[in-house]
């Protein structure tokens, strides 16, 4: 239990004429969680906005930190489908892997679905932002955004 300084001093009847009050930290009044609230939250969507399989991909690379893996691996690809939430993860040493294996990954994926990708979503890393993502995407057809900066 924290008792506060102000207690601390009514408690031992340090401070003459002030009123016994017990005040309780557990509560936040509604203006104060307000005005410490940064933005507001996102609203729930309850449909999924895609139809089918690879209409459209997230894709992320995260580094490891200071963690390496038995084969030399610095980094992790996570690709997550956005009509059924799959997820594929897929390490790599180095950045410039990325967009050779994202290829493979999506050949063998479009063969065994017979689906095409639609859309792709990704940061804007330099490892996705790149002359090969671009020409690809303009060769394919495929729709290539970005997520908005500083957003999960």
């Amino acid at each position: 239990m924290r008792v506060s300084l102000l207690d601390r001093f009514v408690c031992k009847d340090l401070v003459v004429s002030f009123p016994s009050i017990k005040y309780n930290d557990d509560k936040v009044c509604d203006a104060c969680a307000r005005g410490k609230q940064v933005r507001t939250s996102f609203k729930l969507k309850n449909c999924v906005s895609t139809t089918r399989h690879l209409e459209m991909l997230q894709v992320n690379l995260c580094s490891l930190k200071r963690i390496t893996t038995r084969g030399g691996k610095r980094y992790g690809v996570v690709i997550v489908d956005n009509y059924s939430h799959f997820i594929w993860t897929s390490f790599l040493a180095s950045k410039d892997e990325s967009f050779d294996k994202f290829l493979v990954f999506l050949k063998k994926t479009e063969k065994r679905i017979t689906y095409s990708l639609v859309c792709l979503r990704s940061d804007h890393g330099k490892e996705f932002e790149n002359s090969s993502f671009i020409d690809y995407c303009n060769e394919h057809g495929v729709d290539h955004n970005f997520f908005a900066p500083r957003t999960p």
